[in-house]
């Protein structure tokens, strides 16, 4: 047997209990789950029934546990920095929750921690390792698309919320919460530049305080336009994904991908003509189109458990850490920059 990590789960929320426990438990061979902490009391007696575990009424008391090594920091948002930063000065590796912060400061703040303590500081940003994103990776650098010019991604839905997370002084808000997840993949496929930003936040269906309804434009030279729309407001979720190319266009969304491209070899040489068009029309050439399609079912890889097999690389056999923290601080740049431009009311 592999010599297993020794975790130890701040929270039993939905990301402690219903995201992290469930990536964990498959994973027996590399990881075992020793201690969980949590104020309410139901939770855990639920963790100790279901990890057969040691349970704390806190993250300090769980921190004085010499036989966790790795602390995975799923406490409410405003809690990540404190909390992972607290962890780390304990010795132990961390795995924090999205988001990592809000403010550049705190990211600094983790990542100085983290370097002092020589531990691992892994943020969890998961989609990072989603098929269809992988898929569309491939597909962008392969280069059939030409030139990327703008890539649109829509993170829709329509429904209220009035749980803490809409909530501003948790830190709460739709482009906290949930936007980090396309946030991120819209800065790894800007590129590694820093981007212009426009950024227009309102709230519509929330009942909290925060906003639920984001638009983010990012622009720069030789960089691809990206559109983000982060939105509760929507009640026909548009396609999630639309690459559009000098050679081509990608559409599609977490289950499917479609694309078309053309080879400009294959045109007929052109030139401007200033003369009025043959029957006052408008220019029109037949394009000798090729297409291609993927589906989640062709996908036989780890999917979002692949974070956990490569920290468990890095942790034991010094493999790189395939999400540094300094990638996501640049997420933590625009969202400092995005309340700034916009405070909520």
């Amino acid at each position: 047997m592999s010599e297993r990590i020794h975790v130890g789960i701040a929270g039993q929320g939905r990301s402690g209990w219903g995201i992290h426990a469930r990536l964990l438990e498959p994973l027996d061979e590399l990881y075992q789950v020793v201690a969980v902490a949590d104020r309410l009391p139901e939770r855990q007696r639920e963790a100790e029934a279901r990890f057969g575990c040691r349970t704390y009424s806190s993250l300090d008391a769980m921190l004085q546990d010499d036989e966790v090594e790795l602390v995975v920091n799923s406490l409410p948002s405003y809690l990540h920095p404190s909390g992972s930063i607290a962890a780390l000065r304990a010795g132990k590796h961390v795995v924090c929750e999205k988001p990592m912060a809000v403010q550049v400061t705190d990211a600094d703040a983790m990542i100085d921690a983290a370097q002092k303590a020589d531990r691992v500081l892994a943020i969890f940003q998961n989609y990072r390792y989603d098929p269809d994103f992988r898929k569309l990776q491939e597909v962008i650098s392969s280069g059939v698309l030409g030139r990327i010019v703008m890539i649109r991604i829509a993170w829709h839905g329509f429904g209220r919320r009035w749980d803490w997370q809409t909530l501003q002084k948790y830190d709460g808000g739709s482009l906290n919460n949930s936007g980090p997840h396309p946030l991120d993949w819209a800065l790894q496929l800007f590129g590694s530049s820093k981007p212009e930003i426009f950024c227009h936040l309102q709230r519509t269906l929330t009942l909290g305080d925060a906003e639920d309804h984001a638009k983010l434009i990012f622009h720069g030279p030789n960089a691809p336009m990206i559109d983000l729309e982060i939105t509760s407001a929507c009640a026909y979720p548009q396609d999630r994904w639309l690459v559009m190319g000098t050679q081509g266009t990608l559409t599609g969304n977490r289950r499917e991908l479609r694309w078309k491209y053309m080879d400009p070899a294959k045109l007929e040489p052109r030139e401007v003509d200033e003369r009025p068009t043959p029957d006052r029309s408008y220019n029109h050439e037949e394009i000798d189109w090729t297409e291609a399609s993927w589906d989640l079912s062709e996908y036989t890889g780890p999917g979002r458990t692949g974070f956990y097999l490569d920290l468990y690389e890095t942790i034991r056999h010094d493999k790189p850490l395939f999400i540094t923290p300094e990638s996501v601080r640049r997420q933590v740049e625009v969202l400092e920059e995005c309340h700034r431009r916009c405070p909520q009311p």
